[in-house]
């Protein structure tokens, strides 16, 4: 069995419809600004392209070749000591599988060194450009901060014949790395600090992947970009929002040069993606520390791993067309691209039925040795395909562990004792035995009679079963491996964390649960790595194209059937301090992938059926997650005050967060009923956290005192004066002084160090008391260091 995948190329090329870009090229034209449109896709050789990069491909090869023009794939390969041709490699098999075509249009800014330099050399014998001799430490304290203007460079008088001469030495080697920089003489009081004197080459000792030791120094990004862009004729340079304070160094370099062309900057909203990371330096940290199996891992946002795991060009197309292109960031919610993948292996997975965690049912009264054939369609009837398979049917089967349950609850629909069910497809079962392992009291085999005049699906009598299974003939059942990849952070915002912690700490030991010994139908034995198949009641699936082997197929797990995450982990607006989950340590090698069963199944089963079936009922209506579920279906103490404080406050996961991770601590030798604090005292505070009047961290402050006190904590907040600061103005003139009293931090921060926002969103806390509204906070900060 095989399925197809169609081409990104054949369908449509637009990321959307309609969009500003879009209409800038449109209104270009049209006044004759340019009669053919050239844009250009640019990354940088250092890491793998991820979903991210997937929006911007789609729409400068979608613009270009929805109004008849180019775009051009070149690399910005101008850093040689992060850059390989691994990841040229990767990239270009990666836009290629996305549909982008460059034609005979890929180039190198490698290509362009030595145009590069004449340019350089060029700004210089304007006036334009010095050569610079501060360390980088003496660069930074002159450069100012957002309201002080920078101090000129000692060095900024330089003749024009000295910076050629010392120029020309420090391409000659003479020099080792930091003694010079070559600096655009721009203006060191301008408002926006990429204008003030910013470095243009430096010194770099590392051997180039594709010149070798050709040279020694290097074009910055901004130089080398525009300047590239200029060479190739590029009429639209498209890129995101971040680049927005760039685009006056870009029009500053194309300006003051004798280039060929004069480009011009766009820039749009990039794609920020829930419970992903996007930054490749964080990317590359996850595989070189081992917390990943590779670039490709199915867990990664990677267009690699999510090729590797099932995700279609097509689907991330449509995806990047529902988001559309927009001009401010935003996060965008992982259960739409998760929805946009669902919908689109709907029409291309074949539907079959597999075992993932078997329990041996024997039908008493099925002739041994029979082998009935049915069959049974690939496609569900709105899906306009067609196709089946024949299915086996004999006495021994195989149905999925957690669809049977010796004491099951009121509207358990599928097996129990004396309980009868359908099996797709065959007929009705009634279980009328359990076998159990006589050493671990296991239940290993259920001793079931078969309905043969329900074969059809309907009794003669009009019995009607509400639970249907899926199910695999034990004497036919093919054994598979199955993997169960799951999101790869356990947060939201997984960047968004405070000063002194990793963001390695927001990982999800359960993002992926290794399956052995699930039984599969044989329909299946020829199927063909790469095949997309839906796993009836299960998933989407994908065969492994890197481990699968001939009659030992690896699925992936591309998407659960429905969004399962949500229900299982009601989320939440991200909180400063609020009790976390519970994570690996930081940096801490990742849990090896669990086999047979993940950590919150194993504890499930470890429970009696009746708190089982009542963490499952905490799960499935309240929203709450597995472990949590657990902890709480276990102890009547603490599940009382989780129904208490839910009855005050109508938020369960919140609850179950609050009363599990901060109230369970406070027991040590007490009864639950011991607490100084009511489910009523905590469904008030959890409200006041909700409407916004307090913080996470005053609220932890809060319970402190009613643990020692008692009272109300609305009161207590009136009382003390905690309530949340939240006027913009007032929090606007925090962060000025923050920012203007670090101009270090600042300086790190807009050169690259992005963790430095934990240390600014502390200084503020700090400095309001711990009052200060958080998302408000980074919000602000986000504005101010852009």
């Amino acid at each position: 069995m095989t399925t197809q995948s169609p081409r990104a190329s054949d369908a449509d090329s637009s990321v959307a419809a309609s969009n500003f870009i879009r209409n800038i090229i449109a209104e270009d034209l049209a006044a004759g600004r340019h009669t053919r449109v050239v844009t250009r896709f640019p990354p940088e050789p250092n890491g793998y392209l991820h979903i991210g990069h997937a929006k911007s491909i789609l729409l400068n090869f979608g613009l270009a070749a929805d109004f008849g023009g180019a775009c051009h794939m070149r690399f910005d390969d101008t850093n040689p000591a992060a850059e390989d041709m691994e990841y040229v490699e990767s990239i270009l098999r990666d836009v290629r599988w996305l549909g982008g075509d460059w034609g005979d249009k890929l180039f190198f800014a490698s290509d362009y060194f030595e145009r590069l330099y004449a340019f350089a050399v060029e700004l210089i014998q304007k006036g334009r450009a010095y050569v610079c001799s501060l360390s980088e430490a003496e660069t930074r304290e002159l450069r100012g901060t957002v309201t002080e203007p920078g101090r000129e460079s000692p060095y900024r008088n330089r003749s024009v014949a000295e910076s050629l001469d010392l120029f020309a030495r420090m391409r000659a080697g003479e020099f080792p790395e930091g003694a010079h920089v070559l600096r655009a003489k721009i203006d060191m009081a301008a408002p926006n600090m990429k204008m003030r004197d910013p470095p243009i080459y430096r010194i770099k000792r590392a051997r180039h992947y594709r010149t070798g030791d050709a040279w020694c120094v290097y074009p910055l990004y901004d130089f080398a970009h525009s300047l590239s862009d200029a060479i190739e004729g590029i009429t639209h340079s498209i890129c995101t929002l971040e680049f927005e304070n760039n685009r006056e160094l870009y029009d500053w370099i194309v300006e003051h040069l004798d280039v060929p062309s004069r480009p011009r900057q766009y820039e749009f909203a990039r794609l920020n993606l829930s419970y992903t990371v996007m930054s490749k330096r964080k990317l590359l940290a996850l595989v070189k520390g081992g917390l990943v199996t590779g670039w490709d891992d199915p867990r990664m946002p990677t267009i690699a791993g999510l090729r590797r795991r099932g995700v279609t060009p097509e689907a991330i197309r449509s995806f990047c067309e529902e988001i559309g292109v927009a001009k401010t960031n935003s996060m965008v919610d992982i259960a739409k691209f998760e929805s946009c993948v669902r919908d689109d292996l709907n029409l291309r997975a074949p539907r079959v039925m597999a075992v993932l965690r078997p329990l041996r049912v024997v039908l008493e009264n099925y002739p041994e040795g029979q082998v009935e054939e049915i069959d049974a369609p690939y496609w569900p009837e709105d899906v306009p395909r067609e196709g089946s398979r024949k299915v086996p049917l004999s006495r021994v089967l195989y149905i999925e562990r957690d669809d049977f349950l010796e004491d099951p609850p009121k509207k358990w629909f599928r097996l129990a004792p004396g309980q009868q069910v359908r099996l797709r497809y065959a007929g009705f079962i009634t279980c009328r035995e359990v076998v159990r392992d006589e050493a671990t009291g296991e239940v290993v085999e259920l001793r079931c009679t078969y309905d043969r005049p329900t074969k059809s699906g309907e009794a003669p009598d009009g019995r009607k079963p509400k639970g249907t299974l899926h199910w695999v003939s034990a004497a036919h059942a093919l054994p598979a491996e199955v993997r169960l990849y799951d999101r790869l952070f356990t947060v939201e915002r997984p960047d968004a964390v405070e000063e002194g912690k990793d963001f390695m700490e927001n990982l999800n030991p359960g993002s992926l649960v290794v399956l052995s010994g699930c039984q599969v139908e044989p329909s299946l034995s020829t199927v063909e790595k790469g095949s997309h198949v839906q796993f009836e009641r299960q998933g989407f699936f994908f065969v492994d194209p890197v481990d699968s082997a001939p009659g030992a197929p690896v699925f992936n797990r591309t998407v659960a059937l429905k969004d399962s995450w949500s229900r299982l982990s009601a989320e939440r607006p991200a909180r400063a301090a609020e009790p976390a989950p519970a994570g690996p340590a930081a940096k801490a090698p990742p849990p090896e992938p669990r086999r047979e069963r993940a950590p919150f199944e194993e504890r499930l089963a470890r429970l009696d059926p009746a708190r089982a079936e009542k963490a499952r009922h905490l799960i499935e209506t309240r929203g709450i997650p597995g472990d949590d579920a657990v902890v709480l279906a276990d102890d009547d103490g603490l599940l009382r005050l989780f129904e208490e404080t839910v009855a005050a406050h109508d938020n369960p996961r919140g609850a179950a967060n609050w009363v599990i991770h901060s109230l369970a601590r406070e027991l040590k030798d007490r009864k639950t009923g011991d607490l100084p604090v009511s489910g009523a005292q905590l469904g008030e505070l959890l409200a006041l956290i909700d409407d916004g009047t307090i913080s996470g961290k005053i609220a932890k402050d809060v319970l402190a005192e009613i643990m020692q006190q008692g009272g109300s904590p609305r009161a207590i907040v009136a009382q003390r004066g905690l309530r949340q600061v939240a006027d913009e103005g007032a929090l606007e003139r925090i962060v000025d002084q923050i920012i203007a009293g670090h101009p270090g931090e600042v300086s790190r921060f807009r050169a690259g160090n992005s963790k430095l926002i934990g240390f600014f969103v502390g200084q503020v806390m700090k400095a309001s008391g711990g009052k200060a509204n958080p998302d408000l906070v980074n919000t602000l900060l986000a504005r101010k260091l852009a």
